[in-house]
């Protein structure tokens, strides 16, 4: 398996964009990923974007956002109110704000939705993350549902044991609601990673895997 990774040494922090429509997206779909990152680079700024979520969601998202950003040289959280399962008929807002987070520092890493997600407001972030995203490093991840639609990812991070441990620790701590949803569980999560560290060959067993649209190889 071929390894791309970012310069080990860097002249400033790695920015790191992470999109999610909804509390929990994001820690589920590249959570392991965010904690390699931090654990591996001396300083890394996040900006953490959740786009809903009613009181109780807005509080469980901030607790898992302080969770999984615990090693940030700098981090900032916003949680917007967009209807939840509205946001195709939201598009223009949604846009909008994209827009303004666009006139912020340029991410070097977008994480958001995959295109191709089952789920309606997930492929509005994803279409509209490219839409005025154009030229950066974007990458997909994905979420296990009900409703199926996982495809085989072109990506893949390796997740070792401690952290596959401490991302699945911080799900379930975090997100009281969802635990009594019968896809919310330890093994669904732990299963995912395992598929894609076979897929990958990761030496842990485990990986998160992601939909890479475009990138550029520098040589």
């Amino acid at each position: 398996m071929n390894l791309l990774s970012f310069a080990a040494e860097r002249s400033r922090p790695l920015r790191l964009l992470c999109l999610g429509a909804h509390a929990d997206d994001i820690e589920i779909g590249c959570g392991g990923t965010i904690l390699r990152l931090l654990a591996s680079y001396p300083a890394v700024d996040v900006r953490w974007v959740v786009l809903s979520g009613n009181e109780r969601r807005v509080d469980e998202a901030r607790c898992a956002a302080s969770l999984f950003l615990g090693n940030a040289r700098r981090s900032e959280v916003t949680i917007k109110q967009f209807r939840d399962g509205f946001f195709p008929y939201m598009g223009a807002e949604v846009k909008s704000f994209f827009e303004e987070l666009k006139e912020e520092p340029a991410p070097d890493l977008i994480f958001t939705h995959h295109r191709e997600d089952a789920h309606q407001d997930h492929r509005v972030v994803a279409e509209l993350t490219w839409n005025t995203w154009r030229d950066h490093l974007i990458l997909e991840y994905e979420i296990p549902k009900y409703d199926g639609g996982l495809l085989t990812p072109n990506l893949f991070v390796p997740i070792d044991d401690e952290t596959r441990e401490l991302k699945i620790a911080h799900l379930m701590r975090a997100f009281g609601t969802q635990r009594s949803k019968r896809w919310f569980t330890a093994d669904t999560f732990t299963s995912l990673m395992r598929l894609r560290g076979v897929e990958s060959g990761s030496a842990g067993g485990c990986a998160e895997g992601f939909f890479a649209k475009k990138m550029v190889l520098g040589v």
